[in-house]
């Protein structure tokens, strides 16, 4: 699977998206569209149990392209349509029922962070400088970072960043819990290999999907709407062959041998 904006390769279930648009992999629509159909197929690919997003050369993503945005002065409606496709490409990143990891190597701004911050778990190279400043253009963050920064960290943090456009080290955004892990540059990758791997090995997908589905609908769930979707995808899972497995294996102090059905 080879594009013009973001290459993929695979290392066994792990699927790889090196953004590749070049100087800053900004986000044009062009490479947002592109992304779009990357996460779309990798949702279908039966061989792809999780992915890790990061950056080609320095950056990681320095944010949405700014000149596009001058072809939408005075025009509302193509305005929302550039907000709607940046908040697609995240939704659907958040969305994925596979572990999405961004391996953060570089600076990471504006809708860069945005991208990021949908993703199921970060890690940050100590290299990455990471914000939201879209104030100082007269603008604000309009890819979801309004509202996903402040669910991450919590409604002062979020507008504290965002009203000062505050750049982050990447040891302050782990203080902060906007990324998990920091790494030396050169352990990035080989990092959020192992972490995806230890997402994924030894588990049934049936479940990991279901789990993921789970923590990221109670962001926009109350809890007891969060409850019953709980114990309707636990109730599924006991309908699955791997759960029967996976049971009866630790019965029988083996390792399971999940078909992810």
């Amino acid at each position: 699977m080879i594009n013009t904006l973001a290459n993929v390769t695979k290392e066994g279930s792990i699927a790889i998206i090196h953004l590749d648009h070049p100087p800053a992999n900004t986000l044009s629509s062009a490479s947002i569209e592109n992304l779009r159909r990357i996460f779309q197929e990798l949702a279908e690919d039966e061989e792809t149990s999780a992915i890790i997003m990061t950056g080609t050369g320095r950056f990681f993503v320095a944010g949405a392209d700014i000149k596009e945005f001058v072809s939408a002065f005075g025009q509302q409606e193509k305005a929302l349509q550039m907000a709607q496709a940046g908040q697609a490409l995240c939704d659907e990143v958040e969305a994925m029922k596979k572990p999405v990891i961004a391996a953060i190597n570089g600076p990471s701004l504006g809708g860069g962070l945005e991208l990021a911050l949908a993703c199921h778990f970060r890690i940050a190279s100590k290299q990455a400088i990471l914000g939201l400043p879209e104030l100082k253009l007269g603008l604000l963050p309009t890819f979801g970072g309004t509202q996903r920064l402040s669910r991450i960290t919590n409604q002062a943090t979020a507008l504290q960043l965002i009203l000062t456009s505050k750049q982050l080290s990447a040891d302050e955004a782990l203080q902060l819990g906007i990324v998990q892990l920091v790494t030396e540059p050169e352990e990035l990758l080989m990092t959020a290999k192992t972490v995806a791997n230890s997402f994924v090995e030894g588990k049934s997908m049936t479940s990991v999907s279901r789990t993921i589905e789970c923590v990221i609908q109670s962001t926009k769930a109350n809890f007891q709407q969060g409850l019953e979707l709980e114990r309707t995808r636990f109730a599924e899972l006991l309908l699955t062959n791997d759960a029967k497995e996976g049971v009866q294996a630790f019965i029988e102090k083996r390792q399971p041998h999940f078909k992810h059905c």
